[in-house]
């Protein structure tokens, strides 16, 4: 799949503030939670505030690792019923608690200066789908991009090409979102620049 946006050169392109969005299933093949890992530790060491749902597994837990183990800063945001439920990560420190999902989704984007989601399931989908609205209405300013690794989010797009083709959506909409092959195509395009030697 095509990556529509190119990245642009740090440090004009970095961000301070990013959203991830990701899974949070413990069942999840492990190379998802490596890079989800290596992602974390990417934006950690590039100084980047990184905002994420709080969750302790799957890719969310494995980001909020990644962040923790390169001493970055890291805001968990999550409703209170989740808390309850014992699903918040344990070395968090910094949390923003909310009411429901919706409120939730209105908290991660808040000074957000790019959305990055992660695979996930049907919670990851209905989050990105919604900031894609939100960019299409002028409601949204950040870069949206599509970490699109072994493939995982190919339907995705070509779904939204053929959203296109068909005329549900404008050409013009596919410079809405950006799709990177894996974790250091993600922080590329961020501005981040990679030590090829060390990595993220």
């Amino acid at each position: 799949m095509h990556s529509n946006i190119p990245a642009l050169d740090p440090p004009a392109a970095r961000p301070r503030r990013v959203c991830v969005f990701a899974a949070s299933s413990a069942r999840i093949p492990a190379r998802y939670t490596d890079a989800a890992r290596d992602f974390g530790h990417g934006l950690a060491r590039a100084g980047i505030t990184v905002v994420f749902g709080g969750g302790s597994h799957g890719c969310m837990g494995a980001l909020a690792d990644g962040v923790l183990a390169a001493n970055g800063r890291l805001v968990g945001i999550m409703p209170v019923f989740m808390r309850e439920r014992e699903w918040a990560h344990p070395g968090v420190r910094e949390w923003v608690w909310t009411e429901d999902l919706s409120e939730r989704q209105r908290e991660m984007l808040k000074g957000t200066d790019a959305l990055v989601t992660l695979p996930g399931g049907c919670g990851t989908l209905e989050e990105v789908a919604e900031v894609l609205t939100l960019k299409r209405l002028g409601l949204f300013h950040g870069r949206i991009i599509l970490a699109n690794q072994h493939g995982f989010w190919d339907p995705l797009v070509s779904w939204l090409d053929r959203c296109i083709a068909e005329g549900f959506m404008e050409p013009g909409h596919r410079h809405l979102w950006t799709v990177t092959p894996d974790v250091t195509g993600t922080l590329r395009a961020l501005g981040i620049a990679i030590d090829a030697e060390t990595g993220p």
